[in-house]
């Protein structure tokens, strides 16, 4: 099935080896037998979670980011940072620390691949409920401010482009479905 669109690869190179991202070079046999060059980031994979309240509030983290020179408001998120790590412990420590709140309940939302193009990134998003406070205790390269506000709101924000995350965006937006 789609076999008309299969690449396959010929050879690949590592171009950077760093400790998130792993930049690779590909050479590919297109399906009309040609060849190309595919450039891609390999990704340990992500997992992120939304914290939702019975009244409908959520909890996101406002933070800086380097690579798009700008604060966001996105749900917790991290790497997955072992090989073999499951995306609900993943999740789960995320929201711990960036956050200090555990939960009761845990739920799939969706899996989704944040930049085909380019990248293998998978991220696992979940659903928190049953909500307990703690302390946040975020990593020493991380300064992160919580943020509580309706769901409502926050959809809002995203159809303001206010919210330009895409993992948020996902995950505000299937909640909003559910409504």
């Amino acid at each position: 099935m789609y076999e008309d669109l299969i690449e396959k690869k010929i050879s690949g190179e590592d171009i950077f080896d760093g400790h998130l991202l792993h930049v690779k070079r590909d050479k590919v046999m297109l399906p009309n037998g040609h060849e190309a060059t595919r450039e891609w980031i390999k990704h340990p994979g992500a997992s992120a979670i939304i914290p939702i309240f019975p009244d409908g509030n959520i909890i996101l983290v406002r933070q800086y980011r380097y690579p798009v020179d700008r604060v966001t408001l996105e749900i917790p998120a991290g790497k997955l940072d072992v090989v073999g790590e499951e995306p609900l412990d993943c999740a789960k420590r995320e929201l711990s620390e960036e956050t200090g709140y555990t939960a009761t309940k845990y739920e799939k939302l969706i899996t989704i691949a944040t930049t085909v193009g380019f990248s293998n990134e998978w991220i696992h998003i979940f659903v928190a409920s049953g909500l307990t406070p703690g302390k946040q205790h975020p990593d020493d390269d991380e300064f992160i401010n919580t943020v509580k506000m309706p769901l409502d709101e926050a959809y809002e924000l995203v159809k303001e482009n206010e919210i330009v995350d895409s993992k948020t965006i996902t995950a505000v937006l299937m909640l909003k479905m559910r409504q």
